[in-house]
């Protein structure tokens, strides 16, 4: 994803760019809609700035304004209209959360870096440290080269979050910039519509919703659906307006009969009537497959009272006036959302059968609902005097660094932290009564990993609800969880498959990449000699290559680029192109022969005893004897399958790039899981004599489970058991077939 505003075209220079007879630059698009004249002016700026900010202030955002204007100096956006007008509306959104004079000074410098070249040092003396350092913060990466493009994406967007992490001020200043450029982005070709908008829906919509922003996330998402789906967008958008006509005397006959009765009930109360976005109701009709005639509540009504008493006497009014549905009730006070957002929620039988939704809510509460952590800005105050909504939003930017602190690489983290931003959650309690906010799937592990890391690493077991549940229990409202800890317990590597948390993945992946280094190392060199073999490269590499390919990783030593290649974090193909590339500058280093062909290459060998670097698929479960390949993935090293896996078959469509030839080595010392499935008849003493037969022929049970086979109306047996190779299953299976009352014996996979 990138992060250069969908506006940013034109050339780092303060020249004029070549204009069109028209005065528009000439990559100039026609918008599909009718172009709007841009409103952003520098004196209704500085009148909105003059409301709250000092004279004092005032005098150092208008030096910030000359100061851009100056550097924009010849550089005109898409609609012709000079760029400066971006800076200002930009400065203008700030304004209205009253954003201090810093973020207004950044917001009006936020492109000077990226767009002009102007040095760090040079805000540092004209404006100051904290201003420059939002600027840094909002500024892309363009010196530093990149293995691809997403990497450098991903590196952006890095940067930009733990600068929010720093100072919240910075993601409040981009959204308000993505903000202002989806509302212009009429002027830009079909396809760079659709990649901004689909960018803008997958990060910057979450993080609006994550921080409490309603009203950017409500109108970026409409923004990203009109140009992401521009037929839906105008056909559910003409729908939505014959309505209006057909509903408006039902909106009105509502709004008339919650007002009488809230009057009658002697509460003071606003009511108003919503329309519930395009996005919001595409979202319906595609979820729940309805068409747009069948969603009936697209109009919602706030009722805003003055005390959280008054919110249900208002309830209970309401109520009284008409039936609610059943199940359809929220208390979003009691328990608030993640993002700080509070209100009661009911949906009510209206008139003429019609579900009308109501939220009822204090002033506080409707401008914590609107603004989010905008609404109440306190930079200069301790942490004693945070609001409950910016304690969470303290801790949520706290575990990006704690995120940080322990990922490999910006792609990773921006793994862990799009895992964070969903907007579902579900609450949970501690046994004494804290509640936990997690992301809804989140499992009890990920509910350990939440109150500490150390809690996670040594977990053994939990209870939920005083009941032993499986680490891997997805979590549900209303769960008190205990969670059973042990000093010497490590993490798994299996717990990767479960978790659903950005913090415990990256705490798991971390404890990993520390685990037995050397043996990842070893394999990582294995893997990249196979690479380089592609190429008929030696792994003794030149020194200066080794020192040229050191510096442009970022590593230390090239046992720690055979590390990362073993657990996954560097791909082995990606790093021979790169050692490749650096031998082209010089003939002399180059091989003197062709590559060598595929079938060629050794395959890397496999003795199932490596640990972590290595692991065999839970899917297929392979075992000595099966033809195997090896899957290369993130932080999960090298993922061993079976070649007729039907998960791997779906996994190599999808990346054939992160496959490598795979074999058995010749001396394995150890057993390997296997699943078993026995249709049996369900008679006195069969599971005694299934075991026994087991035992007899040397293999182990670690798992048995029973079910029954509605189709052959008998009674299945599943077995996970230990056994050495396909030899050792196929006697052991040829035992089982002669145990009396066994009808069918197989491998099961998944």
């Amino acid at each position: 994803m990138n992060l250069l505003p969908p506006d940013s075209t034109t050339p780092r220079s303060t020249a004029p760019r070549e204009r069109r007879a028209d005065n528009r630059p000439p990559d100039f698009i026609e918008p599909a809609g009718p172009i709007v004249p841009g409103v952003a002016s520098v004196t209704q700026l500085i009148n909105k700035l003059s409301e709250y900010l000092t004279p004092a202030e005032l005098k150092k955002v208008k030096e910030a304004y000359r100061f851009s204007d100056e550097m924009h100096l010849g550089q005109v956006r898409k609609s012709g209209e000079p760029y400066i007008s971006h800076p200002i509306a930009v400065a203008e959104i700030c304004a209205e959360w009253k954003l201090d004079a810093q973020a207004i000074m950044a917001a009006l410098l936020h492109d000077v870096i990226e767009d002009q070249d102007v040095k760090k040092d040079e805000l540092i003396e004209r404006f100051g440290a904290q201003v420059a350092n939002l600027v840094d913060g909002l500024s892309k990466l363009e010196k530093i080269e990149f293995q691809s493009q997403l990497e450098a994406q991903a590196e952006n967007f890095r940067k930009m979050l733990l600068a929010m992490a720093s100072d919240v001020r910075v993601i409040l200043i981009k959204l308000a910039d993505r903000l202002h450029n989806m509302r212009t982005l009429g002027f830009m070709i079909p396809a760079k519509k659709r990649r901004i908008a689909g960018e803008t829906m997958e990060v910057y919509v979450p993080i609006a919703h994550r921080l409490g922003l309603n009203n950017i996330y409500r109108e970026l998402q409409d923004l990203s659906f009109s140009h992401l789906y521009p037929v839906r967008y105008q056909t559910l958008s003409k729908a939505i307006k014959a309505a209006r006509g057909n509903r408006r005397e039902v909106v009105k006959k509502i709004l008339e009969a919650v007002k009488n009765q809230l009057e009658a009930g002697g509460l003071k109360a606003e009511v108003h009537g919503r329309e519930k976005t395009l996005y919001g109701i595409y979202k319906k009709m595609r979820n729940k497959h309805l068409s747009f005639s069948q969603v009936l509540d697209v109009y919602g009504f706030r009722v805003v009272v003055d005390s959280v008493p008054n919110c249900y006497v208002a309830l209970g009014t309401l109520h009284a006036l008409y039936k609610p549905m059943p199940g359809k009730f929220k208390d979003y006070i009691a328990i608030g959302k993640i993002n700080g957002y509070q209100s009661l929620h009911t949906t009510l039988i209206g008139p003429y059968g019609t579900p009308v939704e109501f939220q009822i809510r204090t002033q506080d509460m409707h401008r914590t609902a609107e603004s989010g952590v905008a609404a109440h800005w306190l930079y200069k105050t301790g942490e004693s005097n945070m609001s409950d909504l910016q304690q969470r939003t303290h801790a949520w930017l706290q575990s990006l660094l704690d995120i940080q602190q322990q990922t490999g690489d910006s792609a990773e983290f921006l793994e862990h932290v799009k895992v964070d931003l969903f907007p579902d959650s579900v609450y949970v309690f501690t046994p004494k009564s804290k509640i936990i906010a997690l992301p809804r799937g989140a499992t009890a592990l990920d509910f350990a990993y939440s109150i500490h890391t150390g809690i996670g690493d040594h977990t053994v077991g939990v209870k939920i609800n005083n009941e032993e549940q499986p680490l891997r229990t997805e979590l549900h409202n209303g769960d008190i969880v205990e969670i059973i800890t042990q000093p010497d317990s490590r993490p798994s590597p299996t717990w990767l498959t479960f978790v659903r948390t950005g913090k415990a993945r990256s705490a798991i992946r971390h404890h990993l990449r520390l685990v037995d280094v050397t043996e990842s190392a070893e394999l990582g060199l294995e893997l990249l000699t196979q690479a380089l073999a592609v190429r008929n490269i030696k792994p003794d590499l030149p020194a200066s290559v080794v020192e040229r390919l050191l510096a442009e990783s970022s590593a230390n030593s090239m046992e720690e680029v055979y590390a990362d290649v073993g657990i996954g974090k560097r791909m082995p193909t990606l790093v021979a192109r790169h050692i490749f590339g650096l031998m082209e500058g010089d003939p002399d280093l180059l091989p003197s022969s062709k590559p060598l062909p595929a079938s060629d290459i050794a395959p890397v060998t496999i003795y199932g005893s490596e640990g972590v670097a290595v692991q065999l698929a839970p899917c297929c479960l392979p075992i000595p004897g099966d033809q195997i390949t090896g899957q290369l993935r993130r932080d999960q090293a090298l993922v061993v399958h079976t070649c007729d896996c039907l998960a791997a078959k779906r996994l190599l469509a999808k990346e054939p790039d992160r496959w490598i030839a795979v074999q058995w080595g010749d001396e394995l010392n150890r057993r390997f899981d296997c699943r078993i499935r026995l249709l049996i008849n369900n008679e006195k003493g069969i599971l005694a004599r299934v075991a026994a037969e087991i035992g007899e022929s040397d293999a182990n049970i670690t798992y048995v489970g029973m079910d029954e086979d509605d189709e052959n109306m008998m009674t299945q047996l599943r077995f996970t058991i230990q056994i050495a190779d396909r030899v050792h299953l196929a006697q052991l299976i040829r035992n089982l077939r002669r145990v009396a009352g066994v009808n069918r014996v197989e491998r099961e996979r998944t």
